[in-house]
């Protein structure tokens, strides 16, 4: 569908089951006013009843996220602007249903718990753990359509819209599968919030976050080291203290996801009237990607009316005069926390472009945090035709990235990394040094390549200033 489609207005509700009665207050927002404007990258549905049918379902469901863990995570991205905290966010490129296992979600949050851990150490600064997880279930194309020998369909656009199999069925959009994602996307949330409630990250225990590389791995000693001076430290401390180190227990994990489904983020889109905003509440943090950030459309006009802090991806194509209406918009108080700017320009663009943007945005007043995804614009093709990242072009452009800014006098406060805590053969390079050769032996992405987990590992030691 494009601009038209259901125009079901979520109730104006508490974060709970209860509904009553509120009044909402008349403004020129509302969560479905953007479906009169131009929706790129939208699924184009068959049947329009089904569909209608599926948002309303949606809408009645309860929140996957709460507005005060929402408000939090703009706290923490408030403190990362000032050059206090540094963000790590990362996780596949595309979650798939078959994968939401406890298993793949165990997996996931030990790698961005090791990640800040070793970032923590090198960085002296808090973390904040943002997952892409928990809705990344819907991708943008560069095309509407996929021609395998001589067979033309409409192409796979994640597990929130159709389905990766080649054939008629499978690639015809189904709105039931909203309700499918909404579903896994609770289920992953729930877990994780269990697991850190039980004491999984608790920093006296990081041994519960191995992954199979520690026995193996070169950097191996370097993290158990890492491990063994923290928990001594922290040992110290509470002997002076006389007792626990209460923040040392939980660690906060927020989710994200690309807000490119507009139906399903209105769906879940609620007007708090003690708080007097609208939340969307399908995630903590969501984000708008350059093929959806055009000022006339309609991810631009649903994103300016929503409470959350949210991302927006910049790259080449991103002019001066483009980001500063987009910062216009999207954030006109100028609201410290609100806004994050992920870039990802290439190893080879980025010097070229990155400076004129940080002047762009300093002469808006507005305050920023600046992210760096070194993985978008560094994906290629092997000769045999599979998508790939050199490990060493990734590294090179947060290098640069941390450069530039260093330069301008601005703050690189955080890094966006597509990854997964599997020992999966997608990207090339790192200190095993896999060629594309090795890539066949276990490439799951059924839409971009991934960091495994000891190449994570490897750009968090980077970051932390610990390998050259």
């Amino acid at each position: 569908m494009g601009a038209t489609g259901a125009l079901f207005l979520p109730f104006a509700a508490a974060e709970t089951e209860t509904t009553v009665t509120r009044k909402i207050p008349t403004t020129d927002w509302h969560p479905a006013s953007w479906t009169s404007l131009p929706a790129a990258q939208q699924p184009s549905y068959p049947d329009q009843a089904e569909l209608d049918r599926a948002v309303a379902s949606l809408s009645r469901l309860p929140p996957i996220v709460t507005s005060w863990e929402v408000d939090a995570l703009k706290d923490h991205i408030a403190k990362a602007q000032r050059g206090e905290a540094f963000v790590l966010q990362g996780g596949d490129c595309a979650e798939t249903f078959d994968e939401c296992t406890s298993e793949n979600i165990v997996a996931k949050l030990k790698i961005l718990l090791q990640m800040s851990l070793v970032m923590l150490y090198g960085l002296k600064k808090p973390v904040v753990r943002i997952g892409r997880m928990a809705g990344q279930y819907a991708k943008p194309r560069s095309a509407d359509t996929e021609t395998r020998d001589g067979k033309t369909l409409p192409s796979f656009r994640g597990d929130l819209v159709n389905r990766s199999g080649f054939s008629d069925a499978d690639r015809v959009p189904e709105p039931d599968l909203i309700l499918r994602g909404y579903e896994r996307a609770a289920l992953t949330l729930n877990f994780v919030r269990s697991l850190i409630d039980g004491g999984f990250a608790d920093l006296h225990h990081p041994e519960y976050w191995d992954l199979g590389w520690v026995g193996h791995s070169p950097m191996a000693d370097e993290y158990r080291s890492i491990v063994h001076s923290i928990s001594e430290s922290l040992d110290f401390l509470e002997v002076v203290l006389g007792r626990e180190v209460h923040l040392a227990q939980r660690s906060e994990m927020y989710a994200a996801h690309e807000g490119l489904h507009l139906l399903y983020e209105q769906a879940q889109t609620r007007y708090l009237d003690r708080r007097g905003r609208w939340y969307n509440l399908t995630t903590h943090f969501p984000w708008i990607g350059m093929r959806t950030a055009m000022m006339d459309g309609a991810h631009v006009e649903y994103f300016r009316g929503i409470s959350n802090p949210m991302g927006i991806k910049i790259g080449p194509g991103m002019s001066r005069e483009w980001l500063q209406d987009l910062i216009r918009t999207l954030n006109p108080n100028n609201e410290p926390g609100r806004l994050t700017l992920i870039h990802r320009f290439g190893a080879k663009l980025i010097e070229e472009h990155l400076p004129d943007l940080i002047t762009a945005v300093r002469e808006t007043g507005s305050p920023v945090l600046w992210v760096c995804d070194p993985m978008h614009g560094n994906t290629e093709s092997t000769a045999s035709g599979v998508k790939t990242r050199r490990f060493d072009n990734i590294v090179s452009e947060l290098e640069s990235a941390f450069a530039v800014h260093q330069e301008m006098g601005s703050y690189l406060g955080g890094v966006h990394l597509e990854l997964t805590g599997e020992n999966v053969t997608e990207c090339t390079g790192g200190a095993r040094g896999l060629t594309d050769g090795d890539l066949a032996r276990s490439y799951k992405s059924t839409v971009d390549p991934r960091l495994n987990y000891e190449q994570a590992m490897e750009v968090a030691m980077r970051i932390a200033g610990l390998r050259g």
